[in-house]
């Protein structure tokens, strides 16, 4: 059965031109406020839905694909293939800093050298792929991480 996410996909996919971002609630608000106005990125973010707050991980993980934005977390439990495989995620992205400063800087650096660099009509370009991120990240061939535990 087909969902309206899925129906609609194409079309989102089609008429966006920044990156789609799906924020669980680790992500302190202060970060997200950051991605919007300065990184102009277009964020889901679900402490701002009443349902999906206290959702659990697995739920995030799927809702993130449905809507076909790619997911942002300090979780990393989502690195877990067993629970979160990567051929199902609809792009996973685990960052880690000291404070929200550490934060932003992390996300700028990957919004210039990703996000910036890859055609937007990939949205979202991490599909099948997770980054595990921090301040010391090279990202070169985009950091990508294939943890199993």
């Amino acid at each position: 059965m087909r969902t309206l996410a899925s129906e609609l996909g194409s079309h989102i996919d089609a008429s966006s031109s920044v990156p789609r971002i799906y924020v669980d609630a680790n992500v302190p608000a202060g970060v997200v406020g950051y991605m919007r106005r300065k990184l102009g990125w277009d964020v889901f973010f679900v402490m701002e839905h009443e349902d999906l707050r206290r959702a659990a991980d697995e739920a995030h993980y799927r809702m993130s694909r449905q809507l076909r934005r790619t997911l942002v977390t300090m979780d990393r439990d989502f690195l877990d293939e067993r629970r979160f495989p990567t051929v199902e995620s609809g792009g996973v992205i685990v960052v880690h800093a000291p404070n929200e400063r550490g934060l932003n800087r992390v996300l700028t650096r990957l919004h210039k050298e990703l996000f910036l660099s890859e055609p937007l009509r990939h949205l979202p370009p991490l599909v099948g792929r997770k980054l595990d991120l921090h301040p010391d990240s090279h990202f070169e061939g985009h950091c990508e991480s294939s943890h199993s535990g």
